[in-house]
C-alpha cells in the first residue's frame, strides 16, 4: 500500500539530486563503455573477442545478481531516510574502488591467462555485484520520489542529463589526456587511463553523496507482509507482462546502438581519422544534442506521448546512420556533424526511457495488484546490461572479424571495417527499437493516461 507523507514538496532539489545519482553511475559505466575494450586490446594486449566474451559472461551472472538485488529492495523496510536511498551510502565506496581496479596498466606484463582472469574478477565485482547493488535501488527510487507522471518525466530527463554530463566530462577530457602521438599515430597511454579511472571513481562517490542528501523519498512503499513469489515464479509472470517484456527488448536494442556508438568512437577517431581531439569535440556536441533533446522532449511527449516521440526520433537516427554509410565523409568534422544529429535522435528516447519504466511499474501493479518497484526495475536493469553485453560481444566479434589489433589498426582495410561497424550496427539497433515500440509495446499515450487515473483511484480507496 502506498501513502504520501507530508514532506517537502517535489522540486528542483529532487531533480538536481537525482541528476547527480546518474552522474555518479556513469562516471564508472560510461568510462567502461568508452575505454574498457580499447584499454584491454591496446594496452593489456588481450584480444577484442576475449574481452567481449568476458563482458558477455558477466551478464549471465547479472541474471542472478540483478533480480536478487531487486527482491532485497522490495523486502527491505523503509527507514527514516527512505527505502532505497540508504543503499547509495552503503555501496558508493565499493563500486568506485572496484571500477578503479579494472584499469591497472602496471599489470600489462603479466601472463595472458592472468590478465584475462584479473579482468574477469574485477569486472564481475564492479558490474555484477557493486554496481548492481547501487543502481537497482537508485533506479527504483524514482517511483518513491513522486507519484505524478510529470514529476517522473522530469526525473527521467534529469537522470539522462546526469549521464550525459558524465559522458561529456569523460568523452571530452579523456581523449585529450589519454592519447599521445607516437610516430605520427594516435596511441593510448595506459598509465594515463589508470590515473583517469582513479579520478572518476572519486568523482562518482561525491556525486552519490550529493544524490543521497538532496533527494527525498515521499511515497512510502510498504514492505509486503505476505510471502512473495519465488524468483522463478516472478520470472514466469514477467514473461506474460507484455509491457515489461517489450520495454526490455527495446532497451537491449537501444543500448546496442548507443554503446556501439560510444565504444567505436574510441576506434573511429584515433584509428580511422587519426584525430583523438575530434573525439573530444564530438562528445561536446553530444551534450549540446542531449540538451536540445531535453528542451524538446517534455512538451512533445506531453502532447504526442513518450512512446510516439521515441519511435519518430529512432527512425530519424536510422536515416542519419545510413547516410553516413553512403557518404563516408573523409573530413572528420563532417562525421562529427552527422554524429550530432544521431545523438539528437537518440536523446529523445533517452530522455523518456526512465519515465517509460515507471509507466511499466504502474501497469504491472494494475495487472497483479502488487507494487514491486525493485523487482521490475531489476529486470529492466538486467535488460540494459544485456544490451551492454550485446554491444560489447558484437563489437568484439566484429573487431576480430576485420582483423583489428594494436598492430593492424593502421591497415586501410581494417580502418574501413571500423567505420562500417560504427554506423551499421547503430542503424540496425535504432530500426529495431522503433519497430518494438510501435508494434509491441502497449503503453502508448492513451493507455498511460488511463493507467494513471486508475492507480490514483486505487490508492485513494486504500488510504
Amino acid at each position: 500500500m502506498n501513502r504520501s507523507a507530508t514532506v517537502r514538496p517535489f522540486g528542483i532539489r529532487d531533480k538536481v539530486g537525482y541528476l547527480f545519482g546518474d552522474f555518479g553511475n556513469d562516471f564508472t559505466f560510461i568510462f567502461s563503455t568508452m575505454m574498457l575494450m580499447k584499454f584491454y586490446t591496446d594496452v593489456m594486449g588481450v584480444s577484442a573477442g576475449v574481452v567481449g566474451l568476458v563482458m558477455t559472461i558477466a551478464r549471465i551472472v547479472d541474471a542472478f545478481t540483478d533480480v536478487t538485488m531487486g527482491r532485497i529492495c522490495d523486502r527491505s523496510r523503509t527507514t527514516a531516510h527512505g527505502k532505497f536511498k540508504p543503499w547509495l551510502l552503503r555501496m558508493c565506496g565499493p563500486v568506485a574502488i572496484a571500477s578503479f581496479l579494472i584499469y591497472q596498466s602496471g599489470l600489462a606484463g603479466l601472463p595472458m591467462w592472468a590478465k584475462i582472469a584479473y579482468l574477469f574478477v574485477t569486472y564481475i565485482l564492479w558490474g555484477s555485484v557493486f554496481y548492481t547493488a547501487i543502481n537497482i535501488p537508485y533506479g527504483s527510487m524514482a517511483s518513491a520520489v513522486s507519484e505524478e507522471p510529470d514529476d517522473r518525466q522530469s526525473l527521467s530527463t534529469f537522470r539522462t542529463m546526469g549521464g550525459t554530463l558524465a559522458g561529456v566530462v569523460i568523452g571530452v577530457g579523456l581523449p585529450l589526456i589519454a592519447y599521445e602521438k607516437v610516430d605520427g599515430v594516435e596511441t593510448l597511454i595506459g598509465t594515463r587511463v589508470t590515473i583517469a579511472a582513479g579520478v572518476f571513481s572519486v568523482l562518482a562517490v561525491i556525486c552519490y553523496l550529493l544524490c543521497y542528501n538532496l533527494v527525498t523519498e515521499r511515497v512510502h512503499i510498504e514492505t509486503p507482509q505476505r510471502k512473495q513469489e519465488s524468483v522463478l515464479q516472478m520470472l514466469k509472470s514477467a514473461v506474460h507482462n507484455r509491457a515489461l517484456i517489450s520495454i526490455i527488448a527495446a532497451s537491449i536494442v537501444m543500448l546496442l546502438a548507443q554503446l556501439t556508438i560510444q565504444s567505436m568512437s574510441g576506434y573511429v577517431y584515433p584509428d580511422y581519422y587519426n584525430n583523438a581531439s575530434a573525439q573530444s569535440a564530438s562528445n561536446l556536441t553530444m551534450m549540446v544534442a542531449m540538451l536540445l533533446a531535453a528542451a524538446l522532449v517534455k512538451p512533445l511527449a506531453k502532447r504526442f506521448g513518450k512512446c510516439e516521440v521515441s519511435v519518430v526520433s529512432s527512425l530519424f537516427a536510422v536515416v542519419i546512420n545510413l547516410l553516413l554509410f553512403v557518404i563516408r565523409p573523409q573530413n572528420v568534422w563532417v562525421y562529427v556533424g552527422f554524429q550530432f544529429l544521431c545523438w539528437l535522435g537518440l536523446g529523445m528516447f533517452s530522455m523518456v526511457s526512465w519515465a517509460l519504466i515507471t509507466d511499466v511499474i504502474d501497469y504491472s501493479e494494475l495487472k497483479s495488484g502488487r507494487r514491486e518497484d525493485g523487482t521490475v526495475y531489476a529486470l529492466y536493469s538486467f535488460a540494459r546490461k544485456l544490451g551492454q553485453a550485446a554491444s560489447a560481444g558484437l563489437t568484439g566479434l566484429l573487431l576480430e572479424l576485420i582483423g583489428y589489433s594494436a598492430a593492424t589498426r593502421t591497415d586501410p582495410v581494417v580502418q574501413e571495417g571500423l567505420f562500417n561497424i560504427s554506423v551499421l550496427v547503430p542503424a540496425l539497433g535504432f530500426a529495431l527499437l522503433a519497430a518494438i515500440l510501435w508494434f509491441w509495446y502497449p503503453l502508448h499515450k492513451k493507455q498511460v493516461d488511463a493507467n494513471v487515473l486508475a492507480l490514483k483511484k486505487k490508492h485513494a480507496s486504500e488510504a
